[in-house]
């Protein structure tokens, strides 16, 4: 049962209690009034209807306060208890009074009903009020428990979903620290093969350089060696050259010499040998008639042989001017 169908049944029940309240206390007015009036002085009969009002008061001040009480879970003692009664037996008693005086059974079972079923109703009411207060109370324990359950695990919810956050932050962040790591390795590595790949380049762009440079200084040595080389065989060539060119010199200079030394020939030299004269006379810069002294050959030919080694061409054509004579 929901808190919906027990505020249902609390205004069915108290509907029920006031409807037989005021029903009870209507019919014990009219019953009661009449008593009262036929034992009340003729002069004080208005007063007749005070009496069932004052009880049928009291009888509403227990059912009310007792369903306040009641709701409230609370407990009047003794007094509330002896008031409920109290009242409940006077309401039957002047109900019943007018009946039991004529000896009127029927007529006191009939005014007995309603005093009756107000005392029946009082204390059931009580009673219902009770229970469904402990019903509602336990309801709302229950409710409260249930209440407090759900905070307990949305609370445990809340926590354990704060932890999974938290643990998945820390996971995340453990991943993205990792991750940093093995960047920052890769980078690491990655500059370390760069440098050490610039590194070997340069070392062997630096090797190649110097392996360049070595052939070149040897290239430029071998060509300087050969250079030196050259100019050493030019310079012995030439060396040996003008020592050849020194000695021929001197060999004919000694050969001229030789040749001027021997005098005036007493006949005619042979043509070979008066050729050699007559060169080294021309090399001495001796005149034609020395020369012509020397070989024994008529100054014509020495003076073509004279020509010979100034001009070579005017020699021939001295020559075959002197065969012509």
């Amino acid at each position: 049962m929901n808190a919906v169908q027990i505020r249902s049944a609390e205004r069915a029940l108290s509907a029920g209690t006031w409807l037989i309240v005021t029903g009870a206390m209507l019919y014990s007015i009219l019953t009661v009034t009449p008593l009262a009036a036929a034992h009340t002085p003729d002069r004080w009969d208005w007063t007749a209807p005070i009496l069932p009002l004052v009880v049928d008061a009291a009888v509403v001040i227990v059912v009310r306060l007792d369903a306040v009480l009641a709701r409230l879970g609370g407990d009047g003692g003794r007094w509330p208890i002896a008031l409920r009664w109290m009242t409940g037996c006077m309401t039957l008693a002047l109900n019943t009074a007018d009946s039991a005086l004529k000896k009127d059974l029927v007529g006191v079972a009939v005014h007995a009903v309603a005093p009756l079923l107000l005392i029946v109703t009082a204390e059931t009411g009580l009673a219902y009020r009770r229970a469904i207060t402990a019903a509602v109370l336990a309801l709302e324990a229950k409710q409260q428990a249930e209440r407090e359950a759900r905070e307990r695990a949305a609370i445990e919810r809340q926590e354990e979903a704060a932890r999974r956050a938290r643990e998945e932050r820390e996971h995340a962040a453990m991943l993205a620290r990792e991750q940093r790591e093995h960047e920052a390795a890769l980078a690491r590595e990655q500059a370390e093969r760069e440098e050490r790949q610039w590194r070997e380049e340069r070392e062997a762009r630096e090797r190649a350089e110097a392996a360049e440079r070595e052939i070149r200084e040897r290239r430029e040595r071998e060509r300087e060696q050969r250079e030196q080389e050259r100019l050493r065989r030019e310079q012995q060539a030439q060396q040996q050259a003008e020592a050849e060119q020194r000695e021929r010199a001197e060999q004919a200079a000694r050969e001229r010499a030789a040749l001027l030394a021997r005098g005036p020939a007493e006949s005619k030299l042979p043509e070979e040998e008066a050729r050699r004269i007559v060169a080294a006379a021309f090399e001495a810069g001796l005149s034609v008639r020395q020369a012509v002294e020397l070989c024994g050959w008529s100054v014509g030919w020495v003076s073509a042989r004279y020509a010979e080694h100034r001009d070579p061409a005017a020699g021939a054509r001295a020559e075959l001017a002197i065969a012509g004579q």
